[in-house]
């Protein structure tokens, strides 16, 4: 399939040198401090506000919240200060986060009521949904059934993300993957009714094996993160297939700036899930495809099969980059050289 706006040239040059662009950032270590005894989680996914500030959920410092008592949602601002942290008890296993332009904060929870801790408790009755805060913490709204997994216009089976549209229409993406996850989008509106759902598991257009993040470009398409076929799908907000596209590798988190330029994390890139790409975010044109940029992960290669580098992806309005590292337990910050 062609490209739509990007030519069969730059196409063929992003896949036959798919690690080649340059890095214009360098990386700012331990920017973000927590407070004395806490550690971070695994950190799947970041957001930035109208202020500029740094929204981020972290697994109340372990892969789990089952059994914890930290709080999983953490604002920070842009000297890496800890302003303000929310939701201890109300999570299972944090995924997705979205701040829309009343700067309220829709997250997911991925995982319910058969989640377990070390010490074996439980958590019935949480997980499996979409829950909308205020900055206060507040819950402003909630779509699912608490620790209900199915496939229903009321239920969710492992949500990944959220995005709410202009006309405030609530999109999400529905499946982690795996053979017991749901894999579709769901569309509701502004007051939570359910309006639609597409698609299904397949490698097909307009189907997912993982549809993991969510971002809208400046015409209102909908991006969608197709982890497990390595590939952004691309629709309309009637779930009408418009295009594919592979030149930004495994796609595990997706960001879109007003400017459109589209940030893709790729956490998982290896010899078995996607040969010859690198781990590392991706920063190009929601316009026409081209990549420009290149941040490459730099570390110990995890081992096949296993996840490393940015899993989630934000950047501010100075140009700052901030990577959500799941398997490192860290939320890393990228500026200009």
């Amino acid at each position: 399939m062609m490209l739509a706006g990007v030519s069969s040239g730059q196409h063929n040059q992003a896949s036959s040198q798919p690690n080649s662009q340059p890095n214009p950032y360098r990386t700012v270590e331990d920017h973000f401090q927590l407070p004395a005894g806490r550690v971070w989680g695994q950190v799947p996914t970041v957001d930035i506000d109208s202020k500029g500030h740094i929204w981020v959920l972290d697994r109340c410092a372990g892969t789990t919240c089952v059994g914890r008592t930290e709080d999983p949602v953490l604002e920070f601002d842009v000297s890496g200060k800890l302003l303000k942290s929310f939701g201890a008890g109300l999570f299972v296993f944090p995924h997705g986060i979205f701040i829309d332009k009343e700067d309220n904060i829709w997250t997911t929870d991925g995982q319910g009521a058969g989640g377990r801790s070390a010490d074996g408790k439980t958590t019935p009755g949480k997980g499996q949904q979409v829950i909308k805060f205020n900055q206060d913490g507040k819950i402003l709204m909630t779509l699912g059934k608490a620790g209900v997994a199915g496939e229903g216009p009321d239920t969710f089976n492992r949500p990944s993300d959220v995005i709410v549209a202009a006309n405030g229409d609530i999109f999400v993406a529905d499946g982690h993957g795996g053979e017991d996850s749901n894999a579709r989008i769901v569309k509701f509106t502004k007051d939570g009714k359910f309006i639609k759902a597409w698609g299904k598991k397949g490698t097909a257009p307009g189907e997912f094996d993982a549809p993991h993040s969510l971002a809208f470009d400046s015409k209102g398409r909908l991006f969608v993160a197709d982890r497990g076929n390595n590939r952004i799908q691309i629709f309309d907000q009637d779930g009408k297939f418009l295009d594919q596209w592979k030149q930004f590798s495994r796609p595990t988190g997706v960001f879109i700036d007003k400017h459109d330029t589209l940030y893709v994390a790729d956490s998982d890139s290896d010899s078995l899930r996607n040969p010859g790409w690198k781990r590392g975010i991706r920063i190009g044109s929601a316009k026409d495809g081209t990549v420009k940029f290149f941040i490459p992960y730099v570390g110990p290669e995890p081992e096949p099969g296993m996840n490393g580098a940015a899993e989630g992806v934000a950047a501010d309005a100075r140009g700052n980059v901030y990577g959500a590292e799941v398997t490192k337990r860290n939320l890393k910050m990228y500026v200009k050289k």
